[in-house]
């Protein structure tokens, strides 16, 4: 508790201030005389002097001016100030200033507060109306209190709240809280509370967050701060809410909409080509949500056995990928570029690609054959043209691949002519003769660029100008290949 006293007893304090004056028939002289006298000076409260300053002697029936002056001598107010000047019947009043109460006998003036160290000072003019001494009295009366204080307070919150208006969905949302003693008076234990919204949390996986804030002061503030994670986009508004003893609360919220990017990347093949081939690869990214999507990267993979030939739209080669700067996608927009290459080597290849941005990426691949074209050739020739009766002639078959593509099961059948019989045959696969035809065994494979080599060896029985013949089937021939050799036969 505090003791703060004002005045002090006693609560009516009544002074008294006389005065005698000599009326003579001559004027003797203007000396002016003062009488001072102090009232209470031993109390606890408030102190009262009167003074006076009057003539020492005045002339019968000609006019003078006495001064009558109340001084407040305490740091207190003091109520209720009565000042009566009363006069003996030696002495005619003519006016006052300022005015006050008149009656026969005396003149009376009331103060309602004479403040601390106040004055208030009275001129009264009159004259005497015979000669010898003429007695004027003065009396104060005054209240005094004696009084206390109590401190009467009331605090009041106020809290404010801040929060960004629009984040990405990949990006954290710092959040401030500032609570205010707006009232007077000390705002007791104090807490800040925020419940986050649904999906959201913060950095330490809590979606409520509380501040013990104290004590604040009147006019003090307090920031509060902390940093939370959306799990979804949409608009949500947060609110905060500061509690402290004796009731007291605020509200306040911030209102924060969640955006995202979303990319879709569609890339297309041709399905087939041939070795050598020019294919023509397509891709298209598409942004179908509702943020930009920033520093958007596409790349671009080729596989082994394709040839980088051009881009589209500045695309860059390098290290067997082909990349695109494509910078800042807006909500709905939509990009193509296209890859010019070589098909090179036979196979299902797969061709795969991934875009990424600020906040969002997209991956697609596409598979695309490459096929081959086994190109047989088929050579005869007879190495001993021309021959004699009953001379040997043998004829050299080749058949080399030219194509890009393995041809499988590769027949030759040969046919001699009436004129030459059978004696042998040699090549890569075994052979049947049946009368006058020769018929090598299929052949399984034989590779691009590489060749194989028959041989049919006969003997000349007739004279003439005859014709070998060479039929060759296989897997990828629509139709035989024929080739005939001429021998001269004497």
């Amino acid at each position: 508790m505090k003791r703060n006293w004002g005045a002090a007893r006693p609560a009516i304090v009544v002074a008294l201030l006389a005065m005698t004056v000599s009326a003579v028939s001559a004027q003797t002289g203007s000396e002016m005389r003062r009488w001072r006298k102090v009232f209470g000076e031993n109390a606890r409260g408030g102190v009262v002097a009167l003074e006076r300053v009057s003539p020492r002697e005045v002339r019968v029936n000609t006019e003078f001016t006495y001064t009558l002056r109340v001084e407040n001598l305490t740091d207190t107010a003091i109520a209720n100030v009565i000042v009566n000047e009363s006069f003996d019947d030696g002495f005619a009043l003519s006016s006052t200033a300022p005015a006050g109460s008149s009656s026969g006998a005396g003149v009376t003036w009331r103060i309602e507060s004479l403040p601390p160290r106040g004055v208030m000072e009275y001129a009264i003019r009159g004259r005497a109306v015979r000669t010898g001494d003429t007695s004027q009295c003065a009396t104060a009366t005054f209240e005094t209190k004696a009084c206390s204080s109590i401190g009467v307070v009331e605090p009041a919150l106020a809290l404010e709240k801040w929060a960004p208006e629009v984040v990405m969905l990949c990006d954290t949302i710092p959040v401030k809280i500032r609570v205010t003693n707006t009232g007077t008076g000390v705002a007791e234990n104090v807490v800040v509370n925020d419940r986050l919204p649904a999906g959201w949390s913060t950095t330490d996986g809590r979606s409520d967050v509380s501040f013990n804030v104290g004590s604040l002061a009147s006019g003090a503030s307090r920031e509060v701060s902390f940093v939370a994670k959306a799990g979804s986009t949409g608009s949500f508004t947060n609110q905060a809410m500061a509690t402290a003893s004796g009731d007291l609360s605020a509200q306040a919220s911030a209102s924060t909409r969640v955006v995202q990017p979303v990319l879709t990347l569609s890339k297309s093949c041709p399905e087939v080509r041939y070795v050598g081939r020019n294919a023509t690869f397509s891709l298209t990214v598409s942004n179908t949500g509702d943020a930009p999507a920033d520093s958007a990267m596409l790349v671009d993979t080729l596989p082994p056995g394709v040839a980088f030939l051009n881009a589209s739209d500045g695309g860059t080669f390098s290290n067997g990928r082909v990349s695109w700067s494509l910078g800042t996608l807006a909500p709905g927009a939509t990009r193509t570029v296209s890859i010019e290459a070589k098909a090179m080597a036979i196979g299902v290849h797969q061709n795969s690609a991934a875009v990424n941005a600020r906040c969002a990426s997209a991956e697609d691949a596409c598979p695309f054959e490459v096929r081959g074209i086994p190109a047989l050739l088929l050579e005869v020739v007879d190495l001993a043209d021309p021959i004699e009766v009953n001379a040997i002639e043998t004829y050299e078959i080749t058949v080399v691949n030219q194509g890009s593509a393995v041809g499988t099961n590769i027949v030759i059948r040969c046919v001699l002519p009436s004129q030459q019989k059978y004696e042998s045959a040699t090549g890569p696969a075994p052979a049947t003769a049946t009368g006058q035809t020769v018929t090598f065994a299929p052949l399984p494979a034989l590779p691009p660029g590489a060749s194989v080599k028959y041989r049919v060896v006969s003997r000349g029985e007739a004279v003439g100008d005859v014709r070998f013949k060479v039929e060759m089937t296989g897997d990828q021939l629509d139709s035989p290949v024929e080739e005939t050799e001429s021998t001269h036969i004497y």
